[in-house]
């Protein structure tokens, strides 16, 4: 009887075993299929589906003409999975790509630390000899292949190097503060137009999807590819700039270190911006050369300081029309106002210096002859103060807030900034004879000034000067318009007579400083001034604007130690004027001076 109950005893047993643990299986099937189904089946399609992103085509951008300056062309990027590589084929690789093997090293250890499985960009801008190295030892280099992506490419005369600015591969502090946006390898904006509107030109990433194996080799499209996700190209930009004045005023600061800024006085748009020395931008756009860029930042005339925004520079008898507003609005001085000029001005026991002996000069006879003696008294009788405060209503002192981020605030002093520097009451009235005609602290730059000269072009409407005017959704096809900020200057029409009247005859009158910048059948308004610089020759400035009637440009030329304004500065404002509105002269319709009346002053009225 004992003999029969033990096996019956242990089948027992073994059924009873085998079903509770077939019934967990069971259960634990059941569980992952239905219950935790969403999330094993993504991590286990993620294990057999690798998402490829895909670049977007990066925007355009366009001159006010629909001229294509920045364009876009092919190039070929050397990419390497991690995964996939063999690393004892390092060596040979650095050969065919001339590059270091410790780069490589660190590019793999960076594309193992993201994620060993996405492609990690090697090398940009292959020449064809490299990709066909590539190609025919592909059995040498698992794991590594080839991209066609896009570079900046440049189609015109126009280099605007400052203004359009360059692209370079972000970096890694970027990809850990934008981990959403940004992945090793990316291209972004670092510079100019291309940092300042990134989001709209650098699009939307999209991403193909494709089966691996277990090895994880790429095998196919997946679901032949209804599921990829195509990117969307970034969008355009329509810019104000005018890209033959841009080339042409580039070329006219050939070999020459200086800036020039002309500005639509209407609206505002940077019709021109030219800094010189440049660079050549399509040395950028990826991984600049270590050579390339320590050749830049080593060169003694500093090629990539942007001296349309970044200088501050006295400028000279440029500034004398601020003093000339703020006596005759606030009425310190009458328009028949006038001193007698010797020569010399003496204050104390120094004697202050002009350069000719202009006699007797009354408001309008010193802008046109730039007589130094008037404002050497005009600003003693003006003051500090108020000096101070007009110069702040023509946006002196402050960034102008062009849509580029480089930019320089300048320097206009106060007697705050006297009391800081030299402490209160241990400077004199004889500080402020130098800031009269534009010297001393004083420091600006010649966008700045061009927004000067529109002011003073438009009678006191200060736009905010700004490159762009449109952006393009290549998406939608629609129009976005730029704002921009504009405000009028507490200024009388009476009083911007006067002062135009001085600026006009500086370039059309007999004595005048600026003949130079004269243009055939159009009235040019304008005001020369030369800076005195300690560490060597005098720097050239001229701003003006043309026609005189009815403004179309408003231009500031500095031209770095070149000596006097009305010789070095001025012949360039004139072309760079001539070119302009001859040009639109041919698209649209004749510019012909206008009879213009003159006042009980002798101020042109229109």
């Amino acid at each position: 009887m004992e003999e029969h109950y033990q096996p019956t005893s242990r089948k027992i047993f073994f059924y009873t075993f085998f079903s509770a643990l077939f019934l967990v299986f069971l259960f634990r099937l059941a569980q992952l299929q239905i219950l935790y189904q969403d999330e094993y089946g993504k991590k286990s399609e993620e294990n057999s589906i690798r998402a490829l992103t895909r670049d977007p085509i990066r925007g355009l951008v366009f001159d006010r003409h629909g001229i294509l300056l920045v364009d876009n062309r092919p190039s070929y990027t050397v990419t390497m999975t991690p995964a996939e590589f063999d690393t004892s084929r390092i060596a040979h690789l650095s050969e065919v790509l001339h590059l270091d093997v410790e780069f490589i090293n660190d590019r793999l250890n960076k594309g193992v630390a993201y994620n060993r499985l996405a492609p990690v960009k090697i090398k940009r801008d292959i020449d064809f000899r490299t990709l066909s190295m590539i190609e025919e030892n592909r059995d040498k280099f698992p794991g590594v292949h080839y991209q066609v992506e896009l570079k900046r490419y440049y189609p015109t005369k126009a280099r605007a190097s400052h203004l359009f600015g360059y692209t370079k591969e972000v970096s890694d502090v970027q990809v850990s503060t934008m981990p959403d946006e940004y992945r090793p390898g990316d291209i972004i904006g670092a510079s100019g137009l291309e940092a300042r509107y990134e989001r709209a030109l650098r699009g939307v990433k999209g991403f193909e999807f494709i089966t691996v194996n277990a090895r994880g080799q790429l095998v196919s499209p997946y679901n032949d590819g209804r599921n990829d996700i195509s990117a969307k190209e970034g969008d355009d930009l329509s810019l104000a700039l005018d890209g033959s004045l841009q080339a042409f005023a580039e070329s006219l600061l050939a070999n020459r270190r200086g800036a020039i800024v002309a500005l639509d006085p209407n609206d505002g748009g940077v019709l021109a911006l030219v800094s010189k020395p440049d660079f050549d931008l399509t040395a950028f756009g990826s991984i600049t050369p270590t050579e390339v860029w320590n050749a830049l930042n080593y060169d003694s005339t500093k090629p990539l300081f942007n001296r349309a925004t970044l200088t501050r520079y006295p400028p000279g008898s440029t500034f004398k029309m601020v003093l000339a507003a703020a006596a005759l609005q606030d009425g310190v001085i009458s328009p028949q106002w006038g001193v007698n000029c010797t020569g010399a001005f003496q204050f104390g026991s120094r004697v202050f210096k002009d350069l000719h002996v202009h006699g007797p000069t009354n408001l309008i006879e010193s802008i046109q002859r730039s007589c130094n003696v008037f404002y050497y008294q005009l600003m003693l009788k003006t003051g500090f103060d108020r000096w101070t405060r007009y110069g702040r209503e023509f946006g002196f002192g402050s960034p102008t807030n062009i849509d580029i981020f480089e930019e320089n605030s300048g320097l206009l002093p106060s007697e705050e900034y006297f009391n800081r520097v030299y402490g209160e009451g241990k400077w004199t009235q004889g500080y402020l004879i130098s800031l009269a005609i534009g010297q001393g602290e004083l420091g600006v730059s010649p966008v700045q000034m061009a927004c000067y000269a529109m002011v003073l072009a438009n009678k006191g409407h200060f736009h905010t000067p700004h490159v762009v005017q449109r952006i393009r959704s290549n998406q939608t096809g629609e129009l976005q318009q730029i704002p921009f900020d504009t405000r009028q200057l507490n200024i009388s029409n009476f009083v911007w007579d006067l002062i135009r009247e001085g600026l006009y005859r500086c370039v059309n009158a007999p004595g005048g400083t600026a003949p130079l910048a004269k243009v055939e059948g159009v009235n040019v308004a304008g005001k020369t001034g030369t800076a005195q610089n300690p560490h060597g020759k005098d720097h050239a400035w001229f701003i003006g604007f043309a026609p005189f009637e009815q403004p179309k440009i408003a231009i500031c030329v500095l031209v770095e130690n070149a000596g006097f304004g009305g010789v070095a500065a001025a012949p360039i404002a004139g072309l760079c004027i001539e070119q302009y509105l001859y040009r639109e002269l041919i698209r649209n319709k004749p510019i012909a001076p206008i009879a213009v009346k003159a006042n009980e002053h002798g101020a042109r009225t229109n």
